[in-house]
């Protein structure tokens, strides 16, 4: 390391206040380096994003009127990163019941928040006896995947459980962008609304037909943008926590070469927790807007995301009722 940069020994890991570890996994932090009172410090403090940006989402949903069950799903994204900063701070467990009652609420809650969001994509415009059998499904899947996780104690199980889960809910939810928002696909161009006319059905003008065209198309583009942001941040997170895991000797090693705090940005699991808690709230944000264009209320919100590096939130710009009463006037 140059003389000029700060350069502080890596202190030899101890005892700390929860020892001594009782979890199934232990990453490849060093424990209690840095301070006695938490086991491992940057995978607990890269948790604080997580709940920073649960909190952020759950009061935007409030603040705006989204549907209550993202409220739930942006509760259930800080219950993960609650979780995981108790669980990283001190890999212990106490419990007399439930074996590895922290390491349960760090990863299981990423399964309950994740079938959560499978409600949203798979219930919405079903009657209300499809909602009930979906919910009780969900249910008895999570049920499932806890009780079998716990009697396995198997980190690989649940990490196929969650891949499968948010795999099937991404591309349900891309197939319904697409046709809810590609004009081609909705039948929505000038032959659609002349054949509607022949026909005697309701009919937007060609003025608003055009107007809609394009701002779903736009619409359509920035999500797209956000898919491929938010994938991008999952993958990479996998790719760092799969080194991490395989060169954990080598990692630590060159640690301990360039010393605090530059160390620090060779912590591959805390930059999982970064880049995953990006790409999950990204996904979050993606199905509130989903939602909003299939109940066709594109009009009364805006997507506040002035650059790439932000974290966008949608905004309502209408009073609820302006919708309904404006569009009958444009499309009459």
């Amino acid at each position: 390391m140059p003389r000029w940069l700060p350069f502080v020994p890596y202190p030899a890991a101890k005892p700390g206040y929860w020892s001594p570890v009782t979890s199934t996994l232990n990453w490849c932090e060093e424990d209690y380096y840095a301070t006695p009172y938490s086991a491992e410090v940057v995978n607990s403090f890269t948790n604080l994003m997580f709940m920073y940006l649960g909190i952020k989402g759950y009061l935007s949903c409030r603040r705006n009127r989204h549907d209550t069950v993202f409220q739930v799903s942006f509760l259930g994204y800080l219950v993960v990163g609650t979780g995981s900063f108790l669980f990283h701070s001190t890999l212990k467990c106490k419990s007399s019941l439930l074996r590895h009652p922290m390491q349960l609420v760090d990863e299981l809650s990423m399964i309950y928040t994740t079938c959560l969001m499978a409600y949203a994509s798979f219930s919405y415009s079903r009657d209300i006896w499809t909602r009930v059998s979906l919910a009780v499904s969900l249910t008895a899947l999570s049920v499932f995947i806890t009780l079998y996780y716990h009697y396995l104690q198997d980190p690989v199980f649940h990490q196929n459980a969650y891949a499968l889960l948010t795999t099937v809910i991404v591309l349900r939810s891309m197939w319904i962008m697409e046709v809810t928002l590609r004009p081609s696909l909705r039948k929505t161009t000038e032959e659609d609304r002349l054949e509607r006319q022949r026909k005697g059905l309701p009919t937007p003008s060609k003025e608003r037909l055009h107007y809609e065209n394009v701002r779903d198309l736009k619409t359509l583009k920035t999500m797209w943008f956000m898919v491929v942001y938010g994938l991008a941040m999952f993958l990479g997170g996998f790719f760092i926590w799969f080194l991490d895991n395989q060169f954990c000797p080598t990692l630590r090693r060159w640690r301990r070469v360039v010393g605090l705090p530059w160390g620090v940005l060779l912590e591959g699991h805390g930059w999982w927790h970064l880049m995953t808690g990006i790409g999950a709230y990204l996904y979050i944000i993606w199905g509130i807007w989903l939602r909003v264009c299939l109940n066709n209320h594109q009009d009364e919100f805006m997507l506040q995301w002035p650059h790439f590096y932000n974290f966008p939130e949608l905004v309502r710009v209408q009073p609820e009722s302006s919708h309904e009463n404006g569009s009958s006037k444009k499309d009459s």
